[in-house]
């Protein structure tokens, strides 16, 4: 798929080869920050940063692994560097999936998945917010498949036990 901007970098043409990668990426990555930060602004501001850091590093690819691998590598740490510096400002997920405010949910989600760990949220938002595969969600946080799994599983059973709290604190109160 990539194949025209990698012959562009094997011949020294770095210009072209992010004048082609740029514009064929920009969605993708922008949807990764947004789903990561939450924050549309940030989200903006962040996949700026990331493809100054392409350009700048586009030289220095190999080829060792696909360019697209690469580039969510890229993206995918420029994000997460993002998101802790700006932890305090703004919770890491706010694009929570729309059927979970539906009327008949009480449940605060927003509150509730930015409790979790990170490394819960992170997989949680790329599989879920993403609809990224297990495959997917395993290359961009460099994770194996099992770890990928167990985190799923766990975010899923760390947020049940945080619903049903959340519903028996209200049916006490």
């Amino acid at each position: 798929m990539d194949e025209d901007i990698r012959e562009r970098l094997q011949r020294g043409q770095h210009r072209e080869a992010f004048d082609l990668l740029m514009p064929r990426y920009q969605d993708k990555i922008f949807r990764l920050a947004y789903s990561v930060l939450g924050n549309r602004a940030l989200a903006e501001e962040t996949t700026q940063d990331i493809f100054i850091r392409i350009w700048k590093a586009l030289g220095g690819f190999r080829g060792q692994s696909s360019l697209s691998t690469w580039i969510y590598t890229v993206a995918r740490n420029t994000c997460f560097t993002a998101a802790k510096s700006n932890a305090a400002h703004a919770p890491l997920l706010r694009n929570i999936p729309a059927q979970l405010h539906a009327p008949e949910h009480d449940i605060d989600w927003q509150f509730l998945i930015s409790q979790l760990p990170e490394k819960y949220r992170q997989v949680l938002m790329l599989y879920y917010m993403e609809d990224r595969s297990y495959d997917e969600v395993a290359q961009l946080l460099d994770l194996p498949m099992g770890t990928v799994k167990t985190n799923l599983h766990r975010a899923r059973k760390e947020l049940a036990e945080a619903v049903l709290a959340q519903r028996m604190t209200k049916g006490a109160g």
